[in-house]
């Protein structure tokens, strides 16, 4: 019988994830002769020698039992010499470098994983830090690459003889070469204290959940970052939570112990119930059950609630010992600063909000906030993309010309690097509108620099000069001598879902708040026809009045004035709008003067809540127009023509509409207003002929302005972000795509 022999290489998410010991078994199974071994970048190579019968059983194992958290994304295959090898092995890594290396995120514990930590017979019995080659932290406890034991934070626990024993075992399937693994004999310890460092003695995690049950609020260490539990059935608790962390109305997120729990408060259809259980166990949004179990003050006047499983052994056994197997778990920091890593951090910036710390001896190197989701038109949508997908790259179809960094927006800042067809995007930094933010934007893309060993060339920032995001980026063009491009905002929103799929031309739909414009307006509705780096603004909301500036987006009813200056008068305007006449007066006054417009989406949104009375003070990013949304479920759609003036979506009519059906239900009104602008846009949209319509932007998640967009596109295509947020965590990706044209 003749042998064959080949050389296989394989690149992809295929280092840190039991990938050679799985290609070690399925060699075996195969009866086929080699050997197997991680090459220096995210290649592992693959010899293997044998009959033809032994070599096609050994590829169909390949493609079809891949460990669950691997991804091979490059697979080649070329005949080679024989070497007649007399068994298969899985050989040291090597240091050839030919393709850069994936860095692995974080991933939730596995079931095999979590079936050792229940049993009562196993040594890891109720262990809080059990993990495995398929689960467990990676990139949060990296040092550097490559994904080795000791470039991570695990260097501080030396394996005891048992665990040795396992890793060095090439044929245990979860615990070879395992970076993460431990034992409690070897690994990470749990601690329990008061905020001033009193020891409470007790088990940690027992003790933590009668004191969670008693009302106190608890830090928690995870694996990116601290959270802060809480009882979320007791009113009181909730308010206090409030009070401490000054957040008076942003949603709390809910840790569950499994799905059945959530059903209880939530509706879940399955493509929910899939994210829910992807190991990335991101936060999902759900709508709530009425009448809502939980405390109303969890996320006042929303409809959805963010619900995320538990994806350590320790938020496991935390949440087995609570009545109800559910708790507040929301990030752990300061309002509008980074979330804490380290007990320091909690005992010197959450002293007074939270009454203990529960916390583990092994460092969170680098920071990863939950991801967020939600299903909107039965389509996946990204809110946040961080823990479990961040810093793993995406590839476009086209290359970058030369190295790349892209700074991303100024809310919600997820910043980029670039080179040849993959941008790594940093996790979710936040508003790096405050220094320490800023600081970390700088430190994670200073990192990813260094860890691809790229020097940049080309810096890429947003147009608005205000932004510190824009002020970093020119001091990161001066430290590499790189040339400074800045592109327009919205260009970038609609850029990011093109590199998405691939187009390089197109129709986009960009609807969000407000992004500086080209014509120095505030631009946030807007149509755009591209080409490459060539774009046209076609159609875009009717410019009304903007003074003032941010403080029109706090402050609803101002929006809501300025918008109705422009039909009426302002003594008319005085019967509806409810502000303080001193006020009114400089509004009427400064209006009149007003150089600055905008036709920003959110704005519209944000005066159509005031006018319904839903909120009239914002006091978080989207609060008015989230609520909105909520308040239109159920409701129906109403008779409404927006329709389109000399290039402008007459928004105005919403208002006149509103003001000649008060006497409608609010539902109605708000469904109405929400679905027909989206109508107005794909219709303006469509007058462009596209083949496609790309649609992005904070507004692009709205499930009512999306169903309006998508039933009425004629057919037309509607291509909606994929892979990183329609918000501005997904500006970044567009950016780094423009410098492939």
């Amino acid at each position: 019988m003749r042998t064959y022999a080949y050389r296989i290489i394989v690149s992809g998410i295929v280092q840190g994830v039991g990938f050679r010991p799985f290609i070690y078994r399925i060699a075996h199974k195969a009866n086929v002769k080699g050997y197997v071994k991680n090459m220096g970048g995210s290649e592992v190579e693959i010899r293997i020698e044998g009959s033809s019968n032994g070599l096609g059983e050994f590829l169909r194992l390949l493609l079809s039992e891949l460990p669950p958290v691997a991804k091979i994304e490059n697979i080649k295959i070329e005949e080679t010499e024989l070497n007649l090898f007399s068994d298969f092995k899985i050989l040291p890594s090597g240091d050839e470098i030919r393709e850069p290396s994936i860095i692995p995120p974080d991933f939730s514990i596995c079931d095999e994983c979590l079936k050792e930590v229940l049993n009562p017979k196993d040594r890891r019995y109720k262990y809080p830090f059990n993990s495995c080659a398929y689960c467990g932290p990676r990139y949060s406890m990296m040092y550097k690459l490559p994904y080795d034991r000791e470039n991570t934070s695990m260097i501080d626990f030396p394996l005891c003889d048992e665990c040795k024993s396992e890793y060095y075992d090439p044929s245990n399937e979860r615990k070879f070469d395992a970076q993460g693994i431990s034992c409690p004999r070897c690994g990470p310890r749990l601690y329990l204290e008061g905020i001033d460092g009193d020891k409470v003695e007790g088990d940690p995690l027992m003790t933590s959940a009668k004191l969670l049950e008693e009302g106190y609020i608890i830090a928690v260490k995870g694996i990116g970052g601290f959270h802060i539990a809480a009882d979320p059935f007791n009113d009181d608790v909730v308010i206090k939570l409030r009070e401490r962390k000054n957040r008076p109305q942003q949603p709390f997120a809910v840790m569950a112990l499994d799905l059945l729990t959530i059903e209880k408060y939530a509706y879940v259809n399955e493509l929910e119930k899939e994210l829910l259980k992807y190991p990335q166990r991101p936060i999902v949004l759900l709508r709530k059950k009425e009448p809502y179990e939980l405390s109303k003050y969890l996320s006042p006047d929303l409809d959805r609630e963010g619900f995320f499983l538990f994806y350590t052994a320790l938020h496991y056994l935390l949440l087995d010992y609570i009545k109800n197997h559910v708790l507040i778990m929301t990030s752990g920091n300061r309002h509008g600063h980074p979330m804490c890593t380290d007990e320091k951090c909690i005992r010197e910036k959450l002293k007074g909000v939270v009454d203990y710390i529960l916390y583990h001896n092994r460092k969170i190197v680098n920071r990863v906030d939950d991801s967020v989701l939600r299903v909107s038109a039965n389509r996946i949508m990204f809110l946040r993309r961080s823990r479990g997908y961040a810093p793993m790259w995406i590839k476009l179809k086209r290359k970058v010309k030369e190295p790349v960094v892209a700074v991303g927006a100024e809310l919600e800042n997820v910043g980029a690097i670039a080179f040849d067809d993959k941008v790594v995007l940093t996790q979710y930094i936040g508003d790096t509108d405050e220094l320490e933010t800023l600081n970390e934007l700088d430190k994670y893309l200073s990192l990813l620099i260094s860890w691809y060993n790229i020097k940049p060339k080309l810096v890429i920032s947003d147009k608005n000069p205000a932004y510190q995001s824009t002020y970093l980026a020119s001091k990161i063009a001066e430290r590499f001598s790189a040339e400074l491009v800045q592109v327009q905002h919205h260009y970038a929103h609609v850029l990011s879902v093109a590199a998405d799929y691939g187009f390089e031309e197109g129709v986009g739909i960009a609807i969000d708040g407000i992004g500086y414009g080209d014509d120095g307006n505030g631009w946030g509705g807007e149509i755009i026809k591209f080409n490459g780096k060539n774009y046209e603004r076609n159609y875009h909301l009717k410019y009304v009045p903007y003074v003032g500036g941010d403080i029109n987006a706090i402050r609803p009813e101002r929006m809501l004035a300025l918008i109705l200056s422009t039909f009426m008068s302002w003594d008319e305007i005085r019967s509806i709008v409810k502000l303080d006449e001193r006020e009114l007066n400089i509004l009427e006054k400064v209006v009149k003067k007003s150089t600055l417009f905008t036709s920003s989406t959110g704005r519209v949104l944000d005066a159509v809540s005031a006018f319904l009375g839903i909120c009239k003070y914002r006091t978080y990013e989207g609060e008015p127009a989230m609520k909105l949304e909520a308040s239109a479920r159920d409701g129906k759609v109403l008779d409404l023509e927006i329709g389109i003036v000399d290039g402008e979506i007459n928004t105005i009519k919403i208002f006149e509409w509103l003001l000649e059906n008060r006497d409608k239900k609010i539902n109605d009104l708000a469904m109405s207003v929400q679905y027909r602008l989206g109508e107005a846009l794909v219709k303006a949209a469509l007058k462009l002929n596209p083949e496609r319509i790309f649609v992005s932007g904070g507004a692009a998640v709205n499930e009512y302005i999306l169903r309006g967009i998508i039933e009425n596109s004629q057919g037309v295509e509607i291509l909606t972000p994929r892979r990183v947020p329609a918000g501005d965590g997904g500006v970044a990706l567009g950016q780094a795509y423009y410098a492939t044209f």
